[in-house]
C-alpha cells in the first residue's frame, strides 16, 4: 500500500507531458522563417506547454495538401494557395500571416534602367518564373507576355543571371538579391506587391477540424510564435545562428542582410496597432475576387471562414 500512494504521489506531482506536434515549412531554414525558430530556440513552444517539431520543406513540398490530410497539424503556405484549397473542399485555415507586404518580386539587372515592374514586360528578354501560378496569371493579364520569353524558374540559382543581361526572374526580395550584390551585379527588383497582387505569405495554417478539437492548443502555438516573431524582429543574431547550422549555404552577413530587408514587411503600421500576423476580412475579400477573376477559382468562397484572427 506504501508504495501504491508513493506512486500516486509520484504521478500527482510530475509534470504533464507536452503536446508534440509538427510545424511543416514550405522552404528551407532562412530569415523568412525566423520567428518560427525563435520560439522554439527561446523555448516560447515549450512555456506553452508545446513540443515543436519545425521541419524544413523544399521546392514542391505540398504543406496545403499534408496539412488539410491531417499528416502535420500545421503548416506554411501562402494565402492564395490556401484560398485555392478551400475551393477545392480542403479543410485548412490561417492563423497568422508573417508577411503583411508579399516578399515576391521579379529581379531584372540595375544597368537596364527599369523604373517600375511595368518596364520589364515592355522590352523583349527572358523572364524565368513559374508559368501558371496566380501571381504569374495576374502579371500576364495586366502586362502581357508578348515581348518576353518566359522559361522555368531557377529557384535562386543565379546561373543565367549573371551570364545574360536581358535576363529577369522571380525571387523573394529578402534573397535572390542579396545574393545578386554578393557576386558584383547590382539588381533592381520591383515587388509584384506593386502591380495590385498581394496575398498575406508565409501564414501558419492548421485545419479547421484540429482548430475545434484543439483549440486551446491553437491558441498557445499562435501566442507562441507571435512572441517568436517579435524576438527575431528585435534581435535576430541567436536564431540566425542557430538557422545557419541547419542551412549553412547561406552566410553570417546574409542572412542579417535577409532579416533587415523583410522587417518593412513584416511590420506595418497597421500591425503596430493589430499586432504581428494580422489579418483583415477586406483583404481575403479581395483576394478571393482576383482568383475568381483569373479563374483560378470557379467562384467566390466565405472570406471569414479562411482565417482566425491572431488575437
Amino acid at each position: 500500500m506504501r508504495w501504491l500512494m508513493f506512486a500516486i504521489a509520484i504521478a500527482l506531482t510530475a509534470p504533464l507531458a507536452r503536446a508534440q506536434v509538427t510545424l511543416q515549412l514550405n522552404w528551407k531554414p532562412e530569415p523568412q522563417f525566423g520567428g518560427f525558430y525563435t520560439a522554439q530556440v527561446e523555448g516560447y513552444y515549450k512555456a506553452e506547454g508545446l513540443d515543436v517539431t519545425v521541419e524544413a520543406g523544399g521546392a514542391g513540398t505540398p504543406t496545403v495538401q499534408m496539412v488539410a490530410a491531417g499528416r502535420v497539424p500545421y503548416g506554411i503556405v501562402s494565402a492564395d494557395e490556401l484560398v485555392i484549397a478551400r475551393a477545392r473542399g480542403l479543410d485548412v485555415v490561417a492563423l497568422f500571416a508573417v508577411y503583411q507586404t508579399n516578399p515576391q518580386g521579379i529581379m531584372t539587372r540595375a544597368s537596364r534602367g527599369f523604373a517600375d515592374i511595368g518596364d520589364v514586360f515592355k522590352q523583349p528578354g527572358i523572364l524565368a518564373m513559374q508559368k501558371g501560378l496566380p501571381y504569374a496569371l495576374f502579371l500576364e493579364k495586366r502586362y502581357g507576355f508578348d515581348k518576353l520569353s518566359i522559361v522555368p524558374s531557377p529557384f535562386g540559382d543565379l546561373t543565367a543571371y549573371r551570364t545574360r543581361e536581358a535576363y529577369a526572374m522571380q525571387c523573394f526580395v529578402t534573397s535572390e538579391p542579396l545574393a545578386a550584390k554578393k557576386i558584383g551585379i547590382e539588381p533592381k527588383t520591383f515587388l509584384i506587391a506593386d502591380s495590385g497582387y498581394n496575398p498575406y505569405t508565409t501564414v501558419l495554417v492548421t485545419r479547421g477540424e484540429h482548430l475545434k478539437s484543439n483549440e486551446a492548443d491553437v491558441k498557445r502555438i499562435v501566442a507562441a510564435v507571435a512572441k517568436g516573431w517579435r524576438t527575431y524582429l528585435d534581435n535576430p543574431a541567436k536564431t540566425n545562428e542557430f538557422m545557419a547550422k541547419l542551412n549553412p549555404s547561406m552566410d553570417a552577413q546574409t542572412y542579417q542582410a535577409s532579416a533587415d530587408a523583410q522587417k518593412p514587411l513584416i511590420e506595418t503600421e497597421q500591425t503596430k496597432t493589430g499586432g504581428l500576423g494580422l489579418m483583415t476580412l477586406d483583404r481575403w475579400k479581395a483576394l478571393i475576387d482576383q482568383l475568381v477573376d483569373l479563374k483560378v477559382i470557379e467562384k467566390p468562397i466565405d472570406a471569414a471562414a479562411c482565417f482566425v484572427s491572431p488575437k
